[in-house]
């Protein structure tokens, strides 16, 4: 069965394992401890947690194992982002926002209400909008997202086989003895901390063809040119050259959680700029670019 979206956020489902728990509220409350017992019992009385037919599950419902739940998350104080995703582009197949920074691209973490996805869905009404793909919560620019379920594959499958090409921009040091344009690959895998990740020996699994267009003194800007899509690809790269990003708080050191505030005066200067292809739906060429820009050293 289909449970319907609510203010804009898809439910979570969670299956139920066997196990001793008496009273659903008790399972809740034992596997997810951070929310404390009276926040599930109100959403409970507020029908925000459904069961596998979309009923509402009464407060003391006995727990059954073997079955599935559906809850709507909800943060208390969810922080406000500054600025809200634009849209580039929509027709009856396809959806292009503009993300700013700081927000991420689903609900993660502490922020769900605040989240690209939600906000988007919001106000454009579609249920059924997904992202195509992602791009960090600290990066902006430009992300696909699809309208309907039936076309999600073929546009999966322009990502999958490489069809797609997305230009960043990027603002990280000068370094005179550096030759452009180049290509950096490498192997990245998950390092630590856990969010973070780390080049090691073998086979290469990322490419980014990497080009300098313009210097100021110590800075300058970059275009970058991802051929793979791994997770903080571009920024590993760069920190890899010796050129880390400007405002880059994970590479090369942590210097802050990500659970930690933002500081919204200093956004990684990281830019999903533009991103081409043929729309495999429509047979359309599609070229798109981003109203969002960067510090260097007018904005760019």
């Amino acid at each position: 069965m289909h449970i319907p979206t609510r203010h804009g956020v898809g439910p979570t489902c969670v299956s139920l394992p066997a196990g001793p728990w008496p009273t659903v509220l008790d399972f809740l409350v034992e596997r997810m401890p951070h929310i404390p017992r009276e926040t599930w019992a109100e959403r409970m009385r507020s029908k925000s947690v459904l069961n596998a037919d979309g009923r509402p599950v009464p407060l003391a419902q006995a727990y059954t194992p073997h079955t599935r739940l559906f809850y709507y998350r909800h943060i208390e104080d969810e922080p406000q982002l500054p600025e809200l995703p634009g849209i580039v582009f929509e027709d009856d197949h396809l959806l292009v926002a503009d993300k700013p920074h700081f927000m991420p691209v689903t609900p993660a973490g502490r922020y769900v209400q605040q989240s690209m996805l939600v906000q988007l869905k919001t106000l454009t009404g579609c249920d059924d909008l997904v992202p195509l793909h992602r791009i960090d919560r600290e990066t902006a620019g430009l992300v696909l997202l699809g309208k309907r379920p039936a076309d999600r594959d073929v546009y999966h499958a322009l990502f999958r086989q490489q069809q797609i090409h997305k230009t960043y921009l990027a603002v990280a040091p000068f370094r005179p003895g550096l030759a452009w344009p180049r290509i950096h690959t490498s192997r990245l895998v998950a390092g630590e901390p856990f969010f973070r990740m780390q080049e090691v020996a073998g086979e290469p699994n990322s490419q980014t063809r990497i080009s300098l267009l313009r210097s100021d003194g110590s800075r300058a800007l970059y275009q970058l040119e991802p051929v793979s899509g791994k997770r903080h690809q571009l920024r590993v790269h760069m920190q890899a050259l010796g050129l880390p990003l400007e405002g880059d708080l994970f590479y090369p050191e942590v210097l802050r959680t990500p659970d930690a505030p933002d500081d919204h005066a200093h956004p990684l200067q990281l830019l999903a700029q533009r991103i081409a292809f043929t729309d495999p739906v429509t047979g359309a060429k599609r070229v798109f670019q981003s109203q969002r820009s960067l510090r260097f050293p007018d904005r760019v």
